[in-house]
């Protein structure tokens, strides 16, 4: 961190982006998962050429193309966004953000974890807050945070294909409606590295470059590899009033609702990556019950994919 200097965001705080257009979204979907979503394994386009899978893939497609511009002709979905930054720095695995950058008054405290299982030789044992300075560096950081959807209006359409019993029709809407929504996730992204944060303004990636994730930072999302535990979604809906500003609602589960939603997190560091947690041991679960204020058996139930042990 000595020869680091941290970007500075165009602003701290919340933005809100009401009614995005989905004809600018759609540029960005990567049709990969759409595919796999209907069973069929392959990279888009190579798929559509395939010789097993072509004609099927091809039909799917085409049909999706046309779904796709009803949706955005007739308006069936409305796309909102909600992003925050906030002063940061890391203190161990967690990560304090605070209400302004003289670091006197804690706006909330993120917790995360860290690798345990044996990596190769000259990759460290990885913990989210390693991207972001640590307290004691005396690095003023920020660290930014998301939710977007894409599934705003869904219901009425989703309905009315199945009281029809057209069963094709209402999962070719829901899978769409999740491809606009990772889509408006790229994009939301790459607004922040070239504008919001900036700190990657010269940036020019095709869109196979940014499935490919070849851009700097990342967005991590909890639920997924490198942050796991679904818990910490409440602390991002608060920080950015995310049902007031997006109208996403979180279940009691953690589930976002409309599903075509997607959250996380913002790591500017050059050298922030994606990574997998993976199994945890039993030391690391009862300190992040500790950093959490809960159980260790709640701790146990919410990372029961993640745990190296029986629990009791």
């Amino acid at each position: 961190w000595d020869n680091y200097t941290p970007p500075v965001p165009a602003f701290t705080g919340v933005k809100v982006f009401d009614d995005i257009s989905l004809d600018e979204i759609k540029e960005y979907i990567d049709w990969s998962p759409f595919f796999f979503a209907w069973e069929l394994k392959g990279r888009y386009p190579k798929i559509l050429s395939d010789a097993e899978k072509g004609e099927e893939a091809t039909k799917l497609f085409n049909d999706a193309q046309k779904m796709l511009d009803t949706i955005i002709t007739e308006k069936w979905l409305q796309a909102k966004a909600v992003i925050g930054f906030f002063p940061a720095n890391a203190v161990q695995d967690d990560v304090e953000l605070y209400k302004d950058t003289d670091n006197k008054e804690d706006l909330a405290r993120l917790h995360f974890l860290r690798t345990q299982t044996e990596q190769p030789p000259g990759r460290p044992n990885y913990c989210l807050s390693d991207f972001v300075a640590p307290k004691e560096s005396g690095q003023q950081d920020y660290m930014g945070a998301f939710a977007v959807t894409t599934g705003l209006g869904i219901e009425e359409h989703v309905a009315r294909f199945e009281k029809d019993h057209d069963d094709y029709n209402a999962i070719m809407l829901k899978v769409l409606a999740d491809r606009l929504a990772e889509a408006l996730a790229e994009l939301m992204h790459l607004k922040v590295r070239k504008d919001y944060w900036g700190y990657a303004a010269d940036e020019s990636l095709d869109v196979e470059a940014l499935v490919s994730e070849e851009y700097k930072g990342i967005r991590p999302a909890p639920g997924y590899p490198a942050c796991p535990e679904h818990t910490e979604k409440a602390t991002l809906w608060e920080l950015l009033d995310a049902e007031k500003n997006a109208g996403i609602i979180l279940t009691e589960h953690f589930a976002m609702m409309p599903a075509a939603s997607v959250s996380g997190w913002y790591f500017s560091h050059p050298d922030s990556r994606y990574f997998a947690v993976a199994k945890i041991n039993r030391d690391q679960v009862e300190d992040y019950a500790r950093r959490k204020g809960m159980s260790v058996a709640e701790a146990e139930r919410w990372l029961s994919p993640n745990l190296g042990y029986d629990a009791e």
